[in-house]
């Protein structure tokens, strides 16, 4: 610090010193005054060497105006009875009459005393304000920035008693007791009380005053800190709002990947039960099938409290009154705020379940009602209005998982039929071809030939006419004996999957490299499905592929089939095109079978067949 910042701190701090709400002591004030006076008896006494005609009385004003300032109103008009006899005494020395020393100086100094009094009041009153505003001030950085409003507030109490030199103060919100050594002060808005200002009871006029000028900053603040608590309030509320209906989607999105990608609905009731019961935050969650309007049957259910639940294959009568009766009387949404005092069955398991509140949607299926999905939740409070919403669209996306199901089984049965179909008519047609066409072919080419060997030797010309005649009808049964085994090969169903295939690769006209791996008879559809694609792929190999090597691999596993042909050909089959490759897929798939093709140009093609057993 410099000198002439030292410097002016120093009247600075006497300045505070004097404007201070209370007086500084007494002795401290008589010593003041005494040094005054005696300091200003030597300067005058200097002057009148000087000058002996003039008094100097204004000299003496000077500690009267200082002891005015600093103390109260008795010390200062000792001060200025005790400057007014040291200005008689020099005045009596002097030649003048002794009326205007005690006519003049003394109401002087008695007037300078009163309007430095009344400065004093007024500058150690406006510095109180101006603590009072910068506690104001204070308390509204410190309470509404603070996270923990209780102790905001009481530390705003203990800083008020300290500002305001008071013994204790308290702060708080709404109507806090007083008792024997207190008093409330109300703070309010208005006509509603907001809050409670504690101060010793027996506080002195100053004190009082103080508090009082401080009241309508402290209610300001606290219809401030009212507001900011809604307004925190209602921003956690839609903050949780927003947090929670973010869950509810992402839970949904879960369910409704898993029905998009073809999930059994044996997968997607777990899921979408589990789902719900995180998403909605509620206790219990069951998914049921109604089988006629007598029962239903559970097939998912969820409890949060890792407790006894409903069991899936549980059946449940609707007798009585329950949300499962009211879905099933009326296909709608429904819910029961108290389960308290309904009877019947699913009452009576819930109770001991201990839901008290559920809410329910019901789960349609092209038009009809298959069953329906209930949340419970142990609270007294009822559950939202809005749960029925959230409910019915989970049991939306359970309808949709049931549909797809339905209709990829009625597809795959559907497919399967027309296969089986298909084959019972080849087989019929390789049938009738065996016990009717060729057999009468067979009969009408020995009757050709017992013809030619009755005719007489001369008959040269009509013997080779009837040798030609039998010999066409041989090479037509040759013809319709392969047309036969193409239709359904025989030695499939003579030996089973493993000779067929050989059966094929040696009469393959591709080399074809065998790994068999089938020791045993399999289901007659799964054979006849993967000879035919064995028999599509070398035949494709040898036509289309230009292909110099043919790889056969077929193993017969515990659970399923696993078949592999592949060709080193010119790839580039395209199984969407309109090939044979389409009625294989189909084929395949009509037994649950999958089957992949890998073709790329240049590099040949690969049948991969997986068939569940």
């Amino acid at each position: 610090m410099s000198v002439t910042g030292r410097t002016q701190a120093v009247p600075n701090r006497l300045l505070r010193l004097l404007l201070r709400p209370t007086a500084p002591p007494l002795w401290l004030g008589v010593a003041v005054a005494v040094g005054f006076i005696g300091v200003e008896t030597l300067l005058v006494f200097q002057l009148k060497r000087v000058a002996p005609e003039n008094a100097f009385g204004a000299v003496f004003l000077l500690g009267v105006l200082v002891v005015s300032a600093g103390w109260g109103f008795g010390l200062a008009i000792a001060t200025s009875l005790a400057s007014a006899l040291v200005y008689v005494y020099f005045h009596l020395e002097g030649t003048d009459s002794l009326a205007p020393a005690v006519s003049v100086f003394l109401p002087l100094a008695l007037l300078t005393n009163l309007l430095v009094g009344q400065a004093r009041l007024r500058a150690a009153e406006a510095e109180q304000r101006r603590v009072e505003a910068d506690l104001s001030a204070e308390l509204a950085r410190s309470t509404l920035g603070a996270g923990d409003l209780r102790a905001a507030l009481d530390s705003a109490g203990r800083r008020i008693a300290e500002v305001l030199e008071l013994p204790f103060a308290v702060l708080g919100l709404g109507d806090l007791t007083a008792d024997a050594r207190s008093t409330a002060v109300a703070l309010c808005d208005g006509a509603e009380r907001i809050g409670t200002l504690l101060v010793p009871a027996d506080l002195p006029a100053d004190a009082r005053r103080r508090v009082r000028r401080i009241l309508p900053s402290l209610e300001a603040l606290l219809v401030s800190t009212r507001d900011r608590q809604q307004i925190n309030a209602a921003l956690a509320a839609t903050h949780a709002e927003v947090s929670a209906l973010a869950d509810q989607q992402a839970a949904l999105r879960r369910v409704a990947t898993l029905v998009a990608r073809g999930a059994e609905p044996a997968e997607v009731y777990p899921a979408a039960v589990t789902e719900l019961a995180a998403g909605l935050g509620v206790e219990h969650v069951t998914l049921v099938a109604y089988d006629g309007d007598t029962d239903c049957v559970v097939l998912a259910a969820r409890d949060s409290r890792d407790t006894a639940t409903l069991s899936p294959g549980e059946r449940l009568s609707l007798d009585g009154d329950s949300l499962t009766r009211r879905i099933r009387m009326t296909g709608r949404p429904a819910r029961i705020d108290d389960y308290a005092g309904l009877g019947g069955p699913i009452p009576a398991r819930l109770h001991g379940l201990r839901v008290r509140s559920g809410v329910g949607a019901p789960v349609i299926v092209d038009g009809r009602l298959r069953g329906a999905v209930l949340v419970g939740s142990v609270t007294a409070d009822p559950l939202p209005a809005e749960c029925e919403a959230k409910v019915g669209d989970f049991a939306d996306l359970i309808a949709t998982a049931i549909a797809n199901a339905e209709t990829r089984a009625e597809l795959k049965a559907s497919r399967s039929r027309i296969i089986t179909a298909a084959d019972h008519a080849r087989r019929s047609l390789e049938r009738d071809l065996h016990d009717g066409a060729q057999q009468r072919i067979v009969s009408l080419g020995l009757e050709v030939r017992a013809l030619e060997a009755s005719l007489p030797p001369d008959a040269e010309q009509q013997r080779h006419a009837m040798s030609r005649v039998a010999t066409g009808l041989a090479d037509l049964h040759h013809d319709l004996q392969e047309l036969s085994r193409g239709i359904h090969p025989a030695i499939l169903s003579r030996g089973g999957l493993g000779p067929a295939i050989k059966t094929l690769t040696r009469r393959s006209a591709v080399p074809v490299e065998l790994d068999l791996d089938v020791d045993r008879r399999l289901p007659e559809s799964v054979e006849v499905a993967a000879y035919y694609v064995v028999a599509e792929a070398l035949t494709n190999a040898a036509k289309h592929a230009r292909a110099s090597q043919v790889t056969v691999h077929a193993r017969a596993g515990d659970r399923a089939l696993h078949l592999a042909v592949a060709d080193d050909g010119v790839g580039g089959a395209d199984a969407s095109a309109g090939s044979g490759l389409i009625g294989l897929k189909d084929r395949v798939e009509a037994v649950s079978g999958h089957l992949e093709v890998t073709s790329v140009h240049g590099a040949g093609t690969t049948l991969t067949v997986e068939i569940r057993l």
